[in-house]
């Protein structure tokens, strides 16, 4: 980024192939058999974490963007799992490199992640029950979700237990994750990304 907040040719250019890295990275999911199985682990937050660190988080928000709107093309839930895979990764990369960005140091991007984790959390319970369960259930009948859940989980019984017993621990999860993955490999991209350590 520059003096005046903008993007230059060179960190488009390098958030572009972020978003094309975090786009392959979508479809290279796992499903985890403690949660249902339309929660999938995958790892396309990973290169929003990193441009975001990289170059501040407008640009882990642009990566979040791109990624889910060229995923769209090939989406199988009517842009449900990409709407809710933006506002989760946003709240996890958005956090975490605004908290980077004031101290750069090691301990500055964990504070910043554990935080982010948290946003995780609280983003993937608040949309889930306000906005993308409620939409979903205009394509597949709400019992069946739960039924489907019930199968990972018997504990699962509604809304509620499916929130707190499924989706706050499956971002939980993933944000450990993120955050391991990204404190393992963040110096090495960094020096490829701008050519210092």
């Amino acid at each position: 980024m520059n003096t005046n907040g903008k993007m230059s040719l060179n960190v488009m250019i390098k958030v572009s192939l972020l978003s094309v890295i975090a786009l392959i990275f979508m479809f290279l999911e796992l499903a985890v058999p403690i949660f249902p199985g339309f929660l999938k682990i995958d790892l396309s937050d990973l290169p929003a974490m990193i441009a975001g660190f990289a170059f501040g988080p407008v640009a882990g928000v642009v990566v979040q963007l791109l990624k889910n709107i060229l995923h769209l093309f090939r989406t199988s839930t009517a842009g449900v799992g990409e709407l809710a895979n933006f506002l989760v990764g946003s709240a996890f990369v958005v956090p975490a490199a605004i908290i980077y960005a004031k101290k750069k140091t090691k301990t500055s991007a964990l504070i910043g992640m554990a935080v982010g984790t948290l946003g995780m959390v609280i983003m993937g319970i608040l949309a889930n029950k306000f906005i993308l369960l409620p939409f979903y259930a205009n394509i597949m009948p709400f019992q069946a979700i739960i039924d489907m859940s019930a199968l990972a989980n018997p504990s699962i019984k509604d809304l509620d237990s499916l929130i707190l017993l499924a989706i706050a621990p499956f971002n939980f999860a993933k944000g450990v994750i993120l955050t391991v993955t990204t404190t393992l490999i963040y110096k090495y991209v960094h020096r490829l990304l701008v050519g210092t350590k």
